[in-house]
């Protein structure tokens, strides 16, 4: 069994809470229909890098998205240090997550390439 390290522990620990905040406790419209996709927590525990998706990945609301974290970036942090029982906060920097937009792009190509052509084009079954 493999132990989870304490930056691991952490991370789960943040992207929970703050999701319960900005569900809960935010009323930045800007902040509405987030998702925290993830956090990764530096070894040391200083720094927390918060990944977030919009309902629709348009650059504007991206934008928009980002700047509502920045602004309310003490108000989450302040939020957040009671419910995590640490020593120091880590320092929080919110990232979009692109990873769901290049899922959707990738699939959008292969649905292509099989609609092209009629033929499927995923691999053979194996006897």
């Amino acid at each position: 069994m493999m132990a989870f390290s304490r930056a691991d522990r952490v991370s789960g620990l943040i992207q929970k809470v703050l999701a319960e905040v900005l569900r809960k406790q935010i009323n930045d419209p800007r902040l509405a229909m987030i998702t925290v996709t993830g956090v990764k927590v530096s070894p040391d525990i200083k720094f927390a890098r918060v990944y977030f998706t919009v309902g629709s990945p348009d650059p504007q609301r991206i934008a928009e998205a980002k700047r509502g974290f920045d602004q309310a970036r003490g108000f989450i942090k302040r939020l957040l240090a009671p419910e995590l029982g640490l020593r120091y906060m880590p320092d929080l920097r919110f990232h979009y997550d692109e990873s769901f937009d290049r899922s959707a792009r990738i699939e959008a190509l292969l649905k292509s390439i099989e609609d092209d052509d009629g033929r499927d084009h995923s691999a053979p079954e194996e006897e």
